[in-house]
């Protein structure tokens, strides 16, 4: 029977589907976790932690959630520079968004563009989605290459265009002309992705009224709510009437709305915790440019910093990590440009001591 199952599913699963390679997630487990970006804090902390279950206590599980989230999009007004009349839309991560689109713009006969190398998510999602995919390499700095991106609009007429603004992996911010150059001159919708607003000192967020082909998101993962999985989608109030006829009811949980509601009621917390990882991230530059056989550090707007190790020496010193109790992400096979590359979120101060000693006796 099982050989019988495994023939069927070659026979049935679409051919590009079977292509691709599951989005893999290291096991932590016993090990200093410092891989997925998420923040090293504690939420809720001690202090908030019998508020936090009685907001929690206060839903009534047995009820469907509010399918228009309302209370927390009130909330991420409350907090978040949404210009006024722009629309909202919540899903289950910055992921489901981008699903959301794919399926609303993109599919069959039409292509989506990113830049490369940024977030694999924008290739997987778009195969899943049926959508073709190109990609426009980023320039030397890994920031937009105007020229060559105009020319790929040009040659490709996408349907969606991701930019990560700051970018991942290489967790630089991109210039804002590039992008609003991209944006004028792209004849469908562009996205730009701000999954890590927080760490950087630039947005898109306010400007999306001024122009009828801007989509922002933004997700609440990163700044230390990674686990409710709420991302947001801010556009024309047009863009969001025709996604919510692909989002389906009820695609975020009550407990989730509620969580993420209280947390937002508390947001200089939040923004504490940002602020601390911000002052992190420059310790932990500075030692890994002092750091002996570290060959590069890219600069970053984000909540983790990539780096370069000699030739070969990538995915050895990713598990000597490993094996000292650090778990990392190795980005040496994900991209050409980012050989022996490996990308290190900014933790607590004891943990990011912990991977730079570690580091600096890998063999």
């Amino acid at each position: 029977m099982t050989g019988d199952a495994a023939g069927r599913a070659r026979a049935c699963v679409r051919p590009e589907i079977q292509g691709l390679s599951a989005y893999a997630v290291g096991d932590a487990r016993g090990l200093i976790k410092l891989d997925a970006m998420e923040s090293p804090w504690p939420w809720p902390e001690r202090e908030w932690a019998d508020a936090w279950a009685e907001a929690l206590g206060r839903v009534e599980a047995n009820r469907y959630p509010d399918p228009s989230a309302a209370g927390l999009k009130a909330a991420l007004r409350r907090v978040m520079p949404v210009p006024q009349g722009a629309g909202l839309m919540l899903g289950n991560g910055s992921d489901e968004l981008i699903q959301l689109l794919n399926l609303a713009l993109a599919g069959a006969g039409r292509t989506v563009l990113a830049p490369a190398p940024s977030f694999a998510m924008y290739r997987i999602i778009a195969t899943v989605t049926g959508s073709g995919f190109a990609e426009v390499e980023l320039d030397e700095a890994f920031g937009i290459d105007v020229e060559a991106t105009l020319e790929a609009l040009h040659r490709h007429r996408p349907a969606v265009v991701y930019l990560a603004h700051p970018n991942n992996p290489t967790g630089n911010a991109l210039e804002p002309e590039a992008v609003e150059a991209v944006i004028r001159a792209a004849e469908g919708v562009v996205v730009v992705d701000e999954a890590y607003y927080a760490y950087a000192d630039h947005s898109f967020l306010p400007r999306v009224m001024e122009h009828p082909n801007l989509v922002v998101l933004r997700t609440l993962s990163k700044v230390g709510l990674a686990g409710l999985r709420v991302g947001m989608l801010a556009a024309h109030p047009a863009w969001v009437e025709e996604l919510e006829k692909c989002r389906m009811p009820y695609n975020l949980g009550s407990l989730a709305q509620a969580g993420a509601a209280f947390a937002l009621e508390h947001n200089d917390r939040l923004e504490a915790a940002v602020a601390r990882v911000r002052a992190e991230r420059e310790r932990l530059a500075a030692a890994l440019v002092a750091q002996a056989g570290v060959l590069e550090v890219l600069p970053s707007a984000t909540n983790f910093i990539t780096f370069r190790l000699p030739p070969g020496r990538g995915g050895a010193v990713h598990e000597a990590l490993r094996r000292g109790g650090v778990l990392i992400k190795n980005l040496d096979s994900s991209h050409p440009r980012l050989a022996d590359c490996l990308r290190v979120t900014v933790g607590t101060p004891e943990e990011n001591d912990a991977f730079l000693n570690i580091l600096g006796n890998a063999e």
